[in-house]
């Protein structure tokens, strides 16, 4: 049995899924994480609730994490969600698994005003979560 320590990633990730109640990677999360953490490109297909947002979220968080950024941050990860909702899920889940790192991330989509997120852009994000219209 493959367990989430088995995939190298640090401490704080291994506490934030622990306390999410996460005994072991599913099969997604155990075929991708590792060849994520090695800077490999990867393709996850799988049902719902399998847990692909860990899948990709979890090495992303893992690899911002060894090079902390004082001050200003410049985006250093881009997900491109298909809605709004899908970005406010994953959103939510950075939050959830990267509480503890000191990252600081962004969820900009339509439907509201641009101001505080281009604000919150202004003031440096080391992730941005965005749907492709308010992107462009």
């Amino acid at each position: 049995m493959t367990t989430f320590a088995d995939l190298g990633l640090c401490d704080e990730l291994l506490d934030a899924v622990e306390d999410e109640g996460y005994t072991e990677p599913t099969p997604v999360q155990a075929q991708t994480i590792p060849a994520a953490l090695d800077g490999r490109d990867v393709l996850g297909v799988a049902q719902t609730g399998t847990g692909k947002t860990a899948a990709f979220t979890l090495p992303i968080l893992h690899h911002l994490s060894a090079e902390h950024i004082k001050g200003w941050r410049p985006i250093r990860a881009l997900i491109l969600s298909p809605t709004r909702e899908l970005a406010a899920q994953i959103g939510d889940r950075i939050k959830v698994y990267g509480g503890a790192l000191g990252l600081r991330y962004k969820v900009i989509f339509g439907g509201v005003g641009q101001r505080p997120q281009v604000d919150a852009l202004r003031r440096g994000v080391d992730i941005l979560v965005a749907t492709p219209g308010r992107l462009l």
